[in-house]
């Protein structure tokens, strides 16, 4: 038997518009009530300790604490939080730092309305919601191979246009080691150059422009 209580849901998106849009198009839907709205991801925790939602329907890209640091820290502090991402985006990475700071669902901006309406009923029950397409994603790059955390750093300043020296001088290495790390970059993304590997690290999620 359904439940006769709503789903009570916390809105998280740093852009009121798009933030509106998203609760004026749940409030349409029967069995669904927005209880809080939220702009950066330190709102987001201070207004799940206070309304306490069955869901919370998280953005990746927020000041303050993004999407992932403030999905780890409602789930470290209140273990049963039901988190769903909805984000614009959809790199296999992206998706897989959601799923490891314990997002029950992930959804992407631009999937239909009623996929979005299954994920929050799905999750609500208990269950993981990922839709097909997200698997699909998920599954194109099985198995996982993560850059590392300097790796990372390395191909981030790559991307914002610094050479190997600056990379060098400000990660403090030689520059030596900065092309050691290119190299394991190069073979853990399959590219063959630095550009390829910025357009590839980029497409998946393991870095983000400045």
């Amino acid at each position: 038997m359904p439940s006769s209580s709503p789903i009570r849901i916390l809105a998280a998106d740093d852009h009121p518009l798009i933030r509106a849009g998203l609760v004026s198009f749940l409030a349409t839907e029967s069995g669904l009530e927005v209880v809080g709205e939220a702009g950066n991801g330190e709102e987001a925790l201070e207004k799940y300790r206070v309304l306490r939602p069955d869901i919370v329907l998280m953005d990746l890209s927020m000041p303050m604490l993004d999407g992932i640091a403030a999905t780890k820290a409602i789930i470290e502090e209140f273990p049963d939080a039901k988190v769903i991402v909805l984000t614009t985006y959809g790199g296999d990475e992206d998706i897989h730092r959601a799923l490891d700071a314990g997002a029950m669902g992930y959804l992407v901006k631009d999937m239909v309305a009623g996929e979005i309406l299954n994920v929050i009923r799905t999750v609500y029950a208990g269950r993981r919601g990922i839709p097909q397409p997200i698997a699909a994603k998920l599954a194109e790059h099985t198995p996982r191979i993560p850059l590392t955390p300097r790796e990372t750093e390395v191909l981030s300043l790559v991307a914002n246009g610094l050479s190997n020296g600056e990379v060098a001088a400000r990660i403090g290495r030689t520059e030596g080691t900065v092309k050691v790390h290119l190299k394991n970059i190069l073979q853990k993304l399959g590219a063959n150059d630095r550009t390829e590997a910025v357009t590839t690290a980029l497409r998946r999620g393991f870095i983000r422009l400045d």
